[in-house]
């Protein structure tokens, strides 16, 4: 059996000459989870440690004490274990390291110099099931769980080759995270993954839950509400971005990805896309954009008009709209307060609640809420069609994230709005694009390829054109090697 044997030498600042690795033990030992085995072979004892909550108990008994029983030192133990990864050590630092990451670890009690560590940790995971947030009725229903070698399996198993490269490192001083950085080598832009694994090892924080965590710490405006990474749980969204020249970050314990440098128009293209027509694809694309132009502005507009600018609205809806205001008390700014937070409320509560019970408070509370507000002169029938179909159109977003953030920047509008009319709607939107184009996702534009302009990647942007016109990987991402096929002989078909 191949087998990688791995020996390191006694670091004088990590291990204090008096303590041994029996101190360790008894300290270990004030969890109840921690246990000591000792097995007597030949006049020999062994002492085994080890967590039981974080080692697999089938290999501990059929594996481990099975062949410690047979040996009579640590060099004769490390022949018989059947491991492929057995580390020899005398650092206890690092042995204590090892124990709590799900590490065996064998001494001889007499000598007490060398110590053997088998990897044996529990496999209990959440098996791979279909995304619940990127759901597509055409594509693979694979995605990420929270087990970061797993994840890592199913980016390798796309993308078999030597050059996709990972990066690991430990993040937080509490919880050791592991967070691994993956790209491309040949292919991503070197600064792109220096300046993540530069950001991930300044980071000075005791622990990291999520990958959630991680992008509010390392993107490049930690105050603007857009997100700069892309968060997925598709492994086939991700293996596709590393093969145009992104950046991909994975956490243990997270059951999403991250992925940069992005831009904006990122946010509104699913990955069902590329499984669809181009035609069905850029008409879907387009859709969503402008249900969340309609989302941000329609109620803002409302509130402007009908508070300063009663001569836009036409004569034909001008009766309609007098009759739904006829007994309503409140101002349209309040009005569309009152809705809008009632959506965001029915929002929240179905999301808190058990799935059944809040799909059920979600459509009955919205039709007892509407319903009883209109009946009782609190808000006019127009606004309500008006507030639904917005809450609607912010719903089409593919990132979660992004649709948090279009509810959230729908509020300054509304202010706005309501103290200086349609030049506050105006001043809000200028205020929205000097931000956005402020903004970068690893120091790239965010708003790219509309500024700065480039006329080759709007192929892939608001519309998406076909497979055979994307020959080149985008700019954005300042690629070390630009093309991804010929595209002449792409377009050609033999009979």
């Amino acid at each position: 059996m191949f087998r990688t044997r791995k020996k390191d030498k006694t670091s004088a600042e990590n291990k204090n000459a008096a303590e041994t690795i029996q101190t360790v033990f008894n300290d270990l030992s004030a969890s109840d989870d921690f246990k000591q085995s000792f097995v007597t072979n030949r006049h020999v004892t062994f002492c085994i440690g080890f967590y039981e909550t974080l080692t697999e108990a089938d290999i501990l008994h059929k594996d481990i004490l099975h062949n410690v029983q047979k040996a009579v030192s640590i060099e004769e133990l490390t022949a018989l274990l059947p491991f492929e990864d057995l580390k020899i050590s005398e650092d206890v630092t690092l042995i204590q390291d090892a124990l709590l990451q799900g590490s065996v670890c064998i001494h001889n009690s007499i000598s007490n110099k060398q110590f053997c560590l088998v990897k044996a940790k529990s496999a209990k995971e959440r098996q791979v099931a279909p995304p619940e947030v990127e759901f597509s009725v055409v594509g693979p229903k694979e995605s990420f769980v929270e087990s970061y070698q797993t994840n890592i399996h199913l980016i390798r198993k796309r993308l078999p080759i030597s050059n996709l490269v990972v990066k690991e490192r430990t993040v937080g001083r509490l919880s050791k995270t592991k967070v691994g950085v993956l790209y491309i080598e040949g292919i991503a832009n070197k600064e792109n993954y220096n300046t993540v694994l530069q950001r991930i090892e300044d980071l000075n924080i005791d622990q990291i839950a999520d990958s959630s965590y991680l992008t509010q710490l390392i993107q490049d405006n930690q105050h603007s509400p857009f997100p700069q990474f892309i968060d997925t749980e598709r492994p086939d969204r991700m293996a596709a971005v590393l093969g145009e020249g992104k950046v991909a970050i994975i956490v243990d314990g997270a059951p999403h990805a991250l992925i940069g440098p992005t831009t904006i128009f990122e946010f509104f293209s699913a990955f069902e896309d590329y499984y669809l027509n181009w035609l069905v694809a850029s008409f879907f694309r387009l859709v969503r954009f402008f249900a969340v132009l309609f989302s941000i502005l329609v109620t803002p507009l409302y509130v402007a008009v009908l508070t300063y600018h009663y001569e836009l609205i036409p004569k034909d809806m001008v009766s309609t709209l007098v009759t739904s205001r006829t007994a309503i008390p409140l101002p349209p700014i309040l009005e569309a307060l009152i809705l809008e937070l009632a959506i965001e409320l029915l929002r929240e509560a179905g999301a808190r609640l058990p799935t059944k019970v809040g799909q059920t408070i979600g459509i009955v509370g919205g039709i007892v809420i509407g319903t009883a507000s209109v009946e009782a002169g609190l808000t006019s029938n127009v606004l309500l069609i008006i507030v639904a179909l917005a809450a609607l159109a912010s719903f089409t977003t593919p990132v979660y994230q992004m649709g948090n953030t279009i509810r959230l920047i729908r509020f300054p509008f509304l202010l706005m709005s309501h103290y200086i009319g349609l030049i506050g709607v105006a001043i809000s939107f200028c205020f929205l694009l000097i931000h956005l184009l402020r903004l970068s996702s690893l120091g790239r534009p965010f708003l790219e390829p509309l500024f700065p302009l480039r006329v080759f990647d709007l192929k892939d942007a608001l519309i998406r054109l076909p497979f055979k016109y994307q020959s080149k990987r985008p700019i954005q991402a300042q690629t070390e090697d630009t093309v991804k096929f010929n595209q002449s002989e792409a377009k050609h078909k033999n009979e």
